[in-house]
Order: structure tokens, then sequence, then C-alpha cells
């Protein structure tokens, strides 16, 4: 089969309509692509026939597979290496990364710990005291578990009695974690060492004997970073012993879709298990009475009706926050002797502001909230009586506030799109924030502004995008833009520091974050919003946000570039399918782009909560409109793309990108050029090393300079 003819079957059996545009595509050399071979593979979904000429690309490990992502990265690299500014960018980005970078510090066990870079280093360093007057000391440094820098920490945890650090890590970015135990004040490691743990925490007895933590069977070597993950299992590991002894807690054979995280409650009385069914925002919340013998799994919520999270207790009365009719969710108390609904104390009513985050710290609630996409910090009594408002240092975001109920202090992070991550330790009995460490960044923020604009998508909803570039441009729609988007799991963007963008604006590109439904902005009914059948209105309101800009003459479509990771990804590859002549480029990065076959790798089908599945009938009509692979046509004038992967990403499977790239390429009817990047040794982006960050920014900025021609645009400091 020809190449072409298989990227109109793509389209043509799909029986699409889409909302593509026609267009003359400009004169120019067309980019020759290495061969992409096609199969007669087709599917039939509900009576439907769809073609699937790449479905070859999906396996990983065959040397077909290899070759080609070989000459693919091959065409890239040269094709990057050809553009003047590429260097330049990358001396720059590497200047702007080097300065210190701080985790905001928790204590335990009566000892502070934190983590560091000192700016270059591929990973953060964990650090601890016992005063913050004392000179920390390294406790581990995940630099010197790989060469290449590409073993990181996943997650750590520290004995409450202060003794352990259970310490997680991943290699080459993939989600499997194994999990090694070290004396703190050793620093060495115990022979204690847990395998084949995924999307999990670690949970402490209060002794310090071991910890609770969840698992799956162990898979096939070959096949590890492609094969679903199912049946997901509760364990309880005692130190010194082997993993083979440790003693199962809880598992549903009987759902194989269900997800356990243990966690201990700060009394070390219960242990409380959050159950999770893939990415739905709903859980189940049960319980064990850890000082009872032999005491069972209560079943305390159970109806899988809302989002629950444990706060802490006083001894049978549990404190949640919860959506449960508060889609901007609010406090609640449960009395575990008399769980029943209508016994349900509210503590924090909902507000007007979505409650993202809560915790019981000096007997006070501290609440963070969200405000139109922008931090709002409250605190409020255990009646939730209101106490103060924290002052922030401006419009931005903050984070942290760890702590226990004795505590007096806590510790956050204040960031926006130009100040970096400072860390400030809050005296919840004075109210005062001081700033605790300061980083220092070579730039100006002076130089740049920020302002909030909000837009009218398809259907008349009223949407929030931040626009952040240097002072005083002029507004002739010559500005080069990058507009990025999420939209997706309940997942809220907001004003956050970034070199790599810093770079960009210092280009001379102006930054764009659009706050679309699908994310958690504005609670859970904005999340639905953008679900399943209505998935499309995220869509709306990604383009509804470019022609905002177009119309206020910020941008072009000529100076326009799209960007956006994972579901953002998605979102990027249904934009520039549906309206590829508002776009000068586009840049879908480790990508949801086959709608239809997802949900049959490791952990894809977590996403049909979502996206829905292509199994329902109902839910594949609303899927095969939008199906970036699927909606692609051929001869269609496509921006400049360049799609990024990697080769360990066990989380959206590098086949998504393989397969729209060998597409795209097929139906490209213009000069523009449709690039694949594929890392190695890199998975979905976590734990990803500093110097693959900044490589992988200097190719992204690099293309996009040469697509939106910003050759005469400087590069270097702020003016």
């Amino acid at each position: 089969m020809q190449l072409r003819r298989a990227s109109i079957l793509i389209g043509v059996l799909a029986g699409l309509g889409g909302q593509a545009m026609a267009q003359t595509c400009p004169a120019g050399a067309p980019v020759t692509y290495p061969l992409s071979k096609t199969v007669e593979q087709k599917d039939n979904y509900h009576g439907v026939a769809i073609a699937d000429p790449y479905r070859w690309l999906e396996d990983a490990n065959s040397d077909e597979t290899h070759a080609w992502v070989v000459a693919q990265n091959k065409l890239t690299q040269d094709y990057l290496g050809k553009i003047p500014q590429r260097e330049a960018i990358k001396q720059r980005l590497t200047k702007l990364w080097n300065y210190e970078r701080f985790s905001v510090p928790h204590k335990e066990g009566g000892r502070y710990f934190y983590s560091r870079n000192d700016g270059l280093q591929n990973q953060a360093v964990l650090y601890t005291m016992k005063t913050l007057a004392d000179t920390p000391r390294l406790l581990l440094d995940p630099n010197t578990l790989a060469a290449d820098g590409t073993v990181a920490l996943a997650d750590t945890t520290v004995s409450p009695n202060g003794k352990y650090l259970a310490y997680s890590t991943a290699a080459s970015g993939s989600d499997w974690n194994e999990i090694k135990v070290r004396d703190i004040d050793s620093g060495k490691d115990l022979e204690d060492h847990i395998k084949w743990v995924k999307f999990s925490n670690t949970a402490w007895l209060h002794d310090g004997s071991g910890f609770f933590y969840s698992r799956y069977d162990a898979p096939k070597e070959e096949t590890k970073l492609a094969d679903v993950n199912y049946f997901q299992k509760l364990y309880f590991h005692k130190l010194g012993t082997p993993q083979s002894a440790d003693t199962l807690v809880y598992d549903r054979p009987d759902q194989k879709d269900w997800g356990f995280s243990g966690e201990v409650s700060n009394d070390g009385r219960y242990l409380i298990i959050t159950i999770s069914q893939g990415t739905e925002r709903k859980n189940r919340l049960y319980y064990k009475d850890l000082s009872a013998k032999d005491g069972k799994v209560v079943q305390l919520l159970d109806g899988f009706d809302a989002a629950y999270n444990f706060l802490d207790n006083d001894g049978p009365v549990f404190t949640l926050t919860t959506d449960r009719n508060a889609p901007r969710s609010r406090v609640i108390a449960i009395d575990t002797r008399k769980p029943a609904p209508a016994n349900w104390k509210e503590i924090v009513p909902e507000a007007a502001q979505t409650l993202v985050a809560a915790n019981i710290i000096n007997n006070q609630l501290v609440l963070n909230y969200l405000s139109d996409a922008r931090s709002q910090v409250k605190v409020v009594d255990l009646k939730g009586k209101f106490v103060r408002e924290v002052e922030l240092p401006g419009i931005g975001s903050a984070a942290g506030f760890p702590g226990k109920r004795g505590d007096q202090e806590t510790f956050y992070s204040f960031t926006s799109f130009t100040t970096p991550a400072t860390i400030y330790r809050y005296d919840l009995a004075s109210g005062k924030s001081s700033v605790y460490r300061q980083p220092k960044v070579d730039f100006d923020p002076a130089g740049f502004e920020t302002r909030q604009e909000f837009f009218t998508s398809r259907d008349g909803t009223k949407v929030p995008m931040f626009i952040v570039s240097k002072k005083g441009i002029k507004l002739d729609g010559g500005n080069p833009t990058y507009l990025y988007g999420y939209g997706g799991f309940n997942i809220s963007l907001t004003p956050s520091f970034s070199v790599a963008n810093l770079a960009w604006l210092e280009m001379g590109g102006v930054y764009v974050m659009a706050n679309l439904r699908g994310g958690g902005e504005y609670g859970e009914s904005w999340h639905k919003a953008g679900t399943k059948l209505q998935k499309q209105n995220v869509f709306d309101d990604f383009i509804g946000a470019a022609e905002w800009l177009v119309s206020h003459k910020v941008t072009s479509p000529a100076k326009l570039s799209i960007g956006g990771g994972s579901n953002g990804g998605l979102l990027v590859g249904a934009a520039m399918t549906q309206r590829p002549d508002l776009f000068a480029a586009a840049i879908p990065q480790v990508g949801v782009l086959d709608m239809l076959r997802f949900h049959k790798f490791t952990i894809g089908w977590a996403w049909t909560s979502d996206y829905g599945s292509s199994d329902n009938a109902d839910e594949f009509k609303a899927l095969i409109k939008y199906s970036p692979l699927h909606n692609l046509k051929a001869g269609t004038c496509y921006p400049a793309t360049m799609i990024t992967t990697a080769d360990h990403d066990d989380r959206v499977v590098p086949a998504h990108s393989f397969k729209f790239a060998a597409a795209a390429q097929a139906s490209q009817g213009g000069a523009a050029p449709v690039l694949i990047r594929i890392d190695t040794k890199a998975g979905h982006g976590a734990g990803k090393p500093t110097t693959k960050q900044i490589e992988e920014v200097a190719d992204r900025w690099g293309f996009l300079s040469k697509a939106l021609h910003m050759y005469d645009a400087p590069v270097g400091g702020a003016e």
C-alpha cells in the first residue's frame, strides 16, 4: 500500500468530517522522510472499519521499529543541527538553568528534610538537619546512582521516629519504581529491596518497624514497558525481611482496575486505604484499626460517588475534604461510629474559590484555594471560623504547607511566571511569612509583564488565560507566540516559573497559558465539562484562545505555535488537525494520539474516566471525531510539527507518537517539516536529568525560531 493511500484510508474508513479548512499550501521544497511501511490492518469498531496501517510501530522491541527510530532521529537531528540559533539558545538556557533550587522543607522525627539542586546537577540532592540553624547534611545524592543522571528519586518518606528513610527510584524515566531503606544516622542502606512498585507511596508504622506500599505482579521483562497494568495490591513490608515475606494487606481479585494507596493516621492508630479507579476523581475510603489484633478493613465510604481526602482524626472522628454536594470542595467530619451522611458535620462549606489542598497545623486548618487559577490561602480554626488570609507576595502559585497538628510552623513555596520558586517559613501563631530560601536567576524580572485575559469559547463559556511577554510589545500581529494548554484529569495550570519559558521570552516570544475546561481550576463541574462526550469543549477552548490572540493582534497564524504534553499532546494533535490554518507550528509532546487503542497499553485503561473508550459505541463516535491519528487528511497543509517522545515512556507508550508521525509525514501536503524527536533512556518526563531537559528545550525553541522566522530576534539577557 502506498503511503498516501494509507493516510487517506485512516480518515475515509473512519467516516470523519472534522473542522480542518481547505488551504493552498505555500511553495517550498518538501522534506524527504524515512520510509514508513504500511500494513493491511483493519479493525471493526461497532460496524465501522478503521485502518491502522502503522500498527507494526506498536512493537517497540522489533528490529524494524528500531531502524525506523534511528532513521527518524537522524532526520530530526540533521534538521535541528542546521538551525543557526540553536547553539546560542542552548548556551543561554544553560546559563539560566544554573541557579539554586530548593524544595519545601518538612519536619519528621525531630529533623528537617529538603532537596536542593545547585544549578546544573542532573538530580536534586536530599539533605537533613536537626535545626534550621544547622549546617545541612547530605543524606542521599541520586546523581551517584547513574553516571548519566537517569536514575531519579520518585518518592521519599521518613519514618515517624526519624530513624529511617524509605526512598523510591525510577530508572530512565519509567513509572516502575524500586524501594530501598536508608538508616538516617549512618547514611547507609539496609538490605531491604522492594521491586515492581508503580503509582505508590510508602506509609510507615509509627514505631518504624515497617511500611505499607502498593505493587503489581512482576511483568515479563521484555514487555514491561507496554503491558497493561491491572490488579494492584496493598502490602506491608517488615524491615529486615525479604520482599517475598511481605504481608498482603488488601486486594480485590474481582476488581482488576482498583488501585490502592495506604496512609497511617498521625496518631498511628489507623491505616487509611484510598481506593481509586483509574484517574477518576471519585474514590472509596476504607480503614483498618492498627491497634486491634487482626483488625478488619472497614468500608467507610464505598459509594464511589465523590472525592474524599483524609486529613486527620480525633480518635474515631475523621476530618476529610470532599466534593460531595460541593463541586469546589469543602471540609467535613465523619464519626466512624455513626458514618451515615446524615450525621456528617460540615466544618468549612464550599466557597466561591476552588479548594485544592488542606492541612491541619497548630490546631488550625490551612486551606489552599484557587481563585481564577491564582492561589489564595486561608487559615481557619477547627470549627471553621476564619482566622486570617496568608499574605502572598503577589499573583502566583503557593504550594506546600506540610506539618502536623502540634506544629507551630510550616513552609511553602511561592512562584509566578517571572518569580523563581521562593521558600517561605510561615509562623502559625503570628501569621507572619519570612523568606527562607530565595534563588537568584540571571535575569531582570522588571523587563516582563503578566496579564490575565478572559475569552469566550465556542459555546459562550468564559475561559481565562495568562499572557506573559516583555513589557511594551507592539500589538501588530507580529509577535512569535507559544500557546500552551492541558485541559484534562482535573489538573489545574497555575502561574509558575520556568527558565525554559524565560529563554523564550528573552528571544522576543510571547508565552500564553490557557486554563481550559477539563482541568480543575473551577472545580469538578469545570473538569467534567471537558471529558468523554464533552471533550471537544477542551479543543474549542484552545482554538478560542488562539483566535482571541489573533483578533487582538497579539500574534497572527504565521507567528503562532502551540504546545502541550501528555493529555496536552492530545490537545495539540486535535487542534492542529481541526484547524491547521490557525497555527504555524505545533509541538505535541509525549501525547495520547491514538484515541481508539490508548487503553490497551500500561495504565492507559485508567484514562477512560476522562476520555471514554472505543469499546463503548457512543464514546467511540466521540473519540473518532477528534482522535489526532484518525483525523489526518492527505494533502492538507499542516503546521511545522515536531513530535516528541521517549523510548522508556511507559505512561503514554511511544507508539502513539510513532504512528502519528508516520501518518502525518504521509499526509503533509506542504513543505513544512513533520519531525519526531525520540529521546533515549528517558520516559514521560518525571525525573528527567537537567542535561536532557536543556537539550530538549533548546531543540524546541530552535525548531520554533525557524518555523516562526525569528532569526533576527536577539538571544541573550533581558534588554
